[in-house]
């Protein structure tokens, strides 16, 4: 409704208007409110029927939302006042199995013999469970760009919906939920391998309060202290990593010292670091001994081949290496 109706708060520019949320409420830009454009004589550059619409994001679970918003005619989610009858396009085709959107200008890259690919053909049954923030992660893209599953009678995808204020202001987020569900999920028996995200360290991070940070951090500890004794008690084991590094480094710096702003204060880091990650495998079975962790370097494409030797499966062959033997 925004870019349709040019329904918002009204700024004369994109600077302004970031500028002025940032003053008045301390948000960050994903946590924008909408805000129109507007000149003299009203919004500027609505979108009406005959226009060409692009959609340059190449992230897909971002991407599809709006995608349906503009596409989907049955769309019942909100209420859109008005549908224009525009040329969508989006930079790719963000989910084939659902063809959104219809119209793309770059072909997609054919993603096959992903990990929940190979343990569906195997007969494995699976759990994906995550809050919001990250439950694209566990299942869209996990399953190589598609948004459903390879055997609905193997596979088990579990969404915590995430609270909808400012992840500063509640750290700890869904963590809770999430173990709890994953408790019960893993007590029932059905499942053989299970994907869990936490999404606190990465969401939290991002808004660059170190306070809020550690309780982040310190509330998937938490979850952790829960999770490990249950899949000791299961005679489990567990991978323990992360893709990239967030609230491992809180504030910005310069050759080794932090970076201050004119009032003093530190200067927030709000992105992603370059930092290695820790990557643990965490098993108190008889099997233990059994394999070890080779020698070298090695990174989030050797993770899948890991977990396959674990469950005795063959990785196919264009996978990266495993990590064990």
């Amino acid at each position: 409704n925004t870019h349709v109706l040019g329904e918002g708060r009204r700024f004369s520019s994109a600077e302004e208007a970031i500028e002025t949320y940032r003053k008045e409420t301390g948000c960050i830009d994903q946590d924008l409110p909408p805000f129109v454009i507007a000149d003299e004589n009203g919004p500027v550059g609505k979108i009406h029927d005959g226009d060409s619409v692009i959609f340059f994001n190449f992230r897909g679970d971002r991407a599809l939302e709006i995608s349906r918003a503009f596409e989907d005619e049955k769309l019942c989610t909100f209420d859109r006042k008005y549908l224009p009858k525009v040329c969508y396009a989006g930079m790719l085709q963000y989910d084939g199995d659902l063809n959104i959107p219809s119209r793309f200008l770059v072909e997609p890259p054919a993603i096959h013999n992903t990990m929940g690919e190979l343990l569906a053909k195997n007969g494995i049954t699976q759990l994906a469970i995550a809050e919001t923030q990250k439950f694209g992660h566990v299942t869209y893209f996990w399953n190589g760009n598609k948004s459903g599953k390879f055997d609905e009678k193997l596979e088990t995808y579990i969404e915590i919906k995430s609270d909808v204020v400012p992840f500063e202001q509640r750290p700890w987020m869904k963590a809770a939920e999430v173990t709890d569900a994953l408790i019960e999920s893993l007590k029932s028996g059905k499942y053989r391998y299970a994907r869990v995200n936490f999404a606190n360290g990465d969401m939290v991070g991002h808004t660059g309060n170190l306070a809020a940070a550690r309780i982040a951090v310190e509330t998937v500890d938490l979850c952790l202290s829960r999770i490990l004794p249950v899949i000791d008690e299961l005679g489990g084991m567990a991978i323990i990593t992360a893709d990239h590094g967030n609230a491992d480094e809180m504030y910005e710096t310069k050759k080794g010292k932090v970076v201050y702003n004119a009032d003093g204060k530190p200067k927030a880091k709000t992105a992603h670091t370059l930092n290695p990650v820790p990557c643990i495998f965490y098993d108190n079975t008889e099997n233990r001994g059994k394999y070890k962790v080779k020698d070298g370097k090695f990174g989030l494409s050797n993770i899948a081949a890991s977990a396959v030797y674990l469950l005795d499966l063959e990785k196919p062959a264009g996978w990266d290496e495993s990590m064990i033997e």
